[in-house]
């Protein structure tokens, strides 16, 4: 497999960290947004969209994070991120939805792009603008851990909801978010990154990164 993606996007995040934990192999190419890589011709060949991730595996060219990561539960059942009851899965596509359709969205490059150049927002706008979205979302879904985790998003081990809660709270340092403020979160965030497939799926650890290196 290869991963066509940027080392600091939160959906390639997403996709890496699931990559890990049903240990599977992949090669990653980078996408550098800063550039305009994801507008080349030989990328938008791969996804019209000019948006990362995309995953070339099986002959196939999949794109957009929570479907990838469906196709991988899929054609990769073990270890699965998704709870077996029909119930149980609902929630955690819920929670994961919560993340990556009405939070991640709207602190994304192309919308930060949008605010700085058609709206002329400063970089304090901009991490107002963040934390308004990512506080709406983190307080709901410090009411979901507490009513469904037990040392993850629900349950004692990772979900989907896990995958897409993990690249947010990086992002939410990123616009000086402090995270501590969502305790349930935080000892989440923990425990994922204490297993190595949270903690090499880190920004920071890729091979296109311009971050510090992590310990």
């Amino acid at each position: 497999m290869i991963l066509h993606g940027y080392w600091r996007s939160g959906a390639a995040y997403r996709v890496r960290i699931a990559l890990n934990l049903k240990g599977v192999a992949y090669a990653q190419h980078g996408v550098d947004l800063r550039t305009g890589a994801q507008r080349d011709p030989a990328f938008l060949a791969r996804n019209p969209q000019g948006l990362v991730p995309a995953l070339e595996a099986d002959g196939l060219i999949l794109t957009q994070s929570p479907a990838i990561l469906e196709w991988l539960e899929e054609t990769r059942p073990e270890p699965a991120l998704l709870p077996r009851g029909a119930d149980e899965r609902a929630q955690v596509r819920a929670m994961a939805a919560l993340i990556a359709c009405d939070v991640h969205p709207l602190n994304n490059l192309r919308v930060l792009t949008a605010l700085r150049g058609d709206f002329g927002a400063d970089q304090t706008r901009i991490d107002a603008w963040a934390d308004r979205w990512i506080s709406a979302g983190f307080d709901a879904l410090e009411r979901l851990v507490e009513r469904h985790g037990e040392g993850f998003c629900f349950g004692p081990s990772p979900t989907f909801a896990d995958v897409n809660l993990i690249p947010q709270m990086y992002s939410a340092r990123r616009f000086n978010v402090d995270p501590t403020r969502w305790p349930r979160l935080s000892a989440v965030e923990a425990a994922a990154l204490a297993l190595p497939a949270f903690a090499d799926a880190h920004p920071d650890r890729q091979p296109d990164s311009d971050g510090p290196p992590q310990g």
